[in-house]
């Protein structure tokens, strides 16, 4: 069982895969019903997937490919 919690795990890691060029977000998610933590990336290459691991602290860590993340337009 970790140690501490996801929360904890995510807001330590998040800059440090921030910093990593294709790389546009965190977040908590689910895999299989347990917690995971997933790295949005705009295009899942090798080179990326060799530079994030697939676990970090106990949970598992999914690269999900989301494209280019933006804000929304005030309506």
């Amino acid at each position: 069982m970790p140690e501490r919690t996801i929360e904890q795990v995510v807001k330590e890691h998040t800059d440090e895969w921030m910093s990593i060029p294709g790389v546009v977000g965190t977040a908590i998610g689910q895999i299989d019903g347990n917690p995971c933590i997933q790295v949005l990336v705009v295009k899942k290459t090798d080179e990326l997937t060799g530079k994030i691991p697939s676990e970090v602290e106990g949970f598992p860590l999914v690269i999900e490919e989301t494209g280019e993340l933006r804000a929304l337009e005030p309506e």
